[in-house]
């Protein structure tokens, strides 16, 4: 049987996602076109050899309309013979760009494909893909949940109230991810995976989110986000502890990682960085939304055939705080193999380059620290997860 392995892996600085921000000046046509340039030229791969290229991103309007993973990879002036198609699997479409990347491999379908994400929340702001007074739901998800959907940080409060987690325990956490993040800057731990980015007003090449200065006492001064009086009627064990602090920030980013099979990166002269060894998805309550990560974590485990104890890195995306502590508390993981890197709350979160920015930090630090299983799993809107586990190659 055909596997899949990934051979080369890049990401973006990413920005502050609103004007003003380090890549706010930057298309998301180019930001992605930039990353795959790199991609390809790092490599060493004919571009022309690629059989697909499988883009992620969630708000698909204005600029990031009409398939944008086609005009990133014409923008980079590769062939146009070669396919791209756009996906959303809400904040999980890169990491399913991946799934569906190297499922082709395995599959022969494919031999060369990439798999990639690009969100600029600065150019296309969360939700600019529904228009007020628009209804994405429709009359029939609207009878069956009676009381109405709810907006992602009320699902956090939820979760942070269902698993008692407190807003000191949150701002801890959140103040670790920015300390971790910060330390990964300052040892180069990025090094071998950022694509510094050239703007209007200059380089590009740190993550513009990262607080090294940031404490718990810091974050406690930071109000609740998401308090809002018709909620607090309608979900009295919420105490409102949520805040952007404890939360990841609006961000621009793209990434990109290179994925084939074995038999064909030998015959190209490509060094595998990891084997995609299994992969999962899964659906939730959407109401609580973001506890998918704990069935597709259970799940994923047992299609590898592995045990939480065999797990060397874990990279749960830290969309917000309680997520990650419910993940904890749930599955007994070691909190020091987690987001050993800092996570989303410190780097940022640009949506749909989230997936391919996880996996290209995790790929990279799986080879840094000579592990050999790593577990990457994120929420998403709607009641979603993806959980991929990656094996590292020699």
């Amino acid at each position: 049987m055909r596997d899949a392995v990934i051979v080369e892996a890049v990401r973006t600085p990413v920005g502050k996602g609103k004007p003003g921000g380090s890549l706010s000046g930057v298309h998301p046509v180019e930001l992605l076109s930039h990353t795959l340039q790199a991609l390809i030229g790092r490599s060493g791969v004919d571009p022309a050899l690629v059989d697909d290229v499988i883009g992620g991103c969630v708000d698909q309007v204005a600029e990031q309309a009409m398939n944008t993973t086609r005009y990133a990879w014409l923008a980079a002036g590769f062939p146009e013979s070669v396919p791209a198609t756009t996906i959303d699997r809400q904040c999980g479409s890169s990491q399913q760009a991946v799934h569906f990347a190297a499922q082709g491999v395995i599959s022969g379908a494919y031999d060369l494909v990439v798999a990639c994400g690009i969100e600029s929340m600065s150019r296309v702001p969360m939700w600019s893909n529904v228009p007020p007074g628009a209804d994405p739901f429709g009359a029939s998800v609207a009878a069956r949940y009676p009381g109405g959907l709810i907006p992602q940080g009320v699902s956090a409060e939820l979760i942070a109230a269902k698993w008692s987690i407190s807003r000191e325990a949150m701002d801890e956490f959140a103040a670790g991810s920015h300390a971790k993040a910060a330390r990964a800057h300052a040892e180069g731990r990025f090094a071998a995976e950022l694509v510094p980015v050239p703007t209007p007003d200059g380089l590009v090449a740190m993550d513009e989110s990262v607080r090294p200065g940031t404490s718990p006492e810091v974050l406690a001064g930071l109000r609740p986000a998401f308090a809002d009086p018709s909620f607090a009627e309608r979900f009295p064990q919420i105490d409102w502890s949520v805040t952007a602090g404890n939360s990841s920030p609006i961000n621009d980013g793209a990434s990109a990682v290179l994925i084939t099979s074995s038999e064909t990166a030998a015959r190209l002269g490509l060094r595998p960085l990891a084997r995609l060894h299994s992969f999962a998805v899964t659906g939730s309550d959407p109401l609580l939304m973001l506890t998918g990560v704990l069935p597709a974590t259970e799940k994923v485990l047992r299609r590898a055939g592995l045990s939480l104890a065999d797990i060397d890195l874990f990279e749960v995306n830290e969309a917000f705080a309680s997520v990650v502590l419910a993940w904890l508390q749930e599955t007994g993981a070691d909190p020091a193999r987690l987001n050993v890197n800092g996570g989303a709350i410190a780097l940022g979160h640009p949506l749909g380059a989230s997936g391919t920015r996880l996996m290209t930090t995790l790929v990279h630090e799986l080879r840094r620290s000579g592990g050999r299983f790593a577990l990457q799993t994120m929420c998403e809107a709607g009641g979603l997860a993806n959980a991929t586990v990656l094996e590292a190659l020699d």
